[in-house]
C-alpha cells in the first residue's frame, strides 16, 4: 500500500524537477538569449575588447575626478551584487544619521565651493544597495567639482550629463536619470 502511493509522488517529482529545474530555464534562457541579447549576457559594458562593468549594478567612484552614484549598504564592499541589500536602518537611527553626515562630509570635503543643498540620495543608501544610476540633480550637483578636477568648462560637463539622461518610459513610469558608469566613461573618452 505504501509503495503504491510513494511511487507516483516521486515519479511526480522526477519529471517536476526535470521540467520546471532544468528544461523551463534553459528556454527561459535561449529566449532571453535570442530575444534580448545584450540584457540576457548582464548589460556588461567593454572597454578595448575588456569588460569594465555593467549598466544594471553601480560602481564604487570615489576618486573626485569622476561622479560618485549612490552610496552602497553591501558588505563585505560596496555594490556587492552576492549581497543586495539596504542598510535597513530606521530614519532615527542613530547609525544611519551618523552614515548621512559622513557622506554629507564626503561630498562637502571633495568640492567646498559647492554650497547648494546636497540632494538625499547621494547620502543614503538604496534598498537593493546597487543602483547604477542617479538623478540629474545629484548629476548636475557634481558637475563643478568634475570639470574643475578635469580642466573641462562647466558647460561642457553640463551638456555631458543632459545628452547621457534616460527619460521616464513612455513619458510616464520613472524618474529621469544618469547612468553613472557611462557617464563616467563618457567623461575619460573626452579629450
Amino acid at each position: 500500500m505504501f509503495a503504491r502511493t510513494l511511487r507516483p509522488a516521486i515519479s511526480l517529482l522526477v519529471v517536476m524537477t526535470a521540467l520546471l529545474g532544468f528544461v523551463y530555464p534553459m528556454v527561459i534562457t535561449v529566449v532571453a538569449t535570442l530575444t534580448f541579447p545584450n540584457s540576457a549576457a548582464g548589460s556588461l559594458i567593454y572597454r578595448n575588447g575588456q569588460p569594465v562593468g555593467s549598466t544594471l549594478i553601480g560602481q564604487s567612484f570615489s576618486d573626485p575626478k569622476y561622479f560618485w552614484g549612490r552610496p552602497s549598504a553591501t558588505t563585505p564592499q560596496p555594490y556587492n551584487g552576492v549581497a543586495s541589500t539596504g542598510s535597513n536602518l530606521g530614519p532615527l537611527n542613530p547609525a544611519l544619521i551618523d552614515a548621512v553626515k559622513a557622506n554629507a562630509k564626503a561630498l562637502h570635503d571633495a568640492d567646498r565651493a559647492n554650497t547648494l543643498p546636497v540632494p538625499v540620495e547621494l547620502v543614503t543608501a538604496s534598498a537593493s544597495g546597487l543602483d547604477p544610476e542617479i538623478s540629474p540633480a545629484a548629476a548636475l550637483y557634481q558637475s563643478g567639482r568634475v570639470a574643475r578636477n578635469r580642466g573641462l568648462s562647466a558647460d561642457r560637463v553640463v551638456r555631458l550629463i543632459a545628452s547621457h539622461q534616460t527619460d521616464r518610459f513612455l513619458g510616464l513610469f520613472g524618474e529621469p536619470r544618469v547612468n553613472v558608469l557611462e557617464l563616467n566613461l563618457a567623461l575619460d573618452g573626452l579629450h
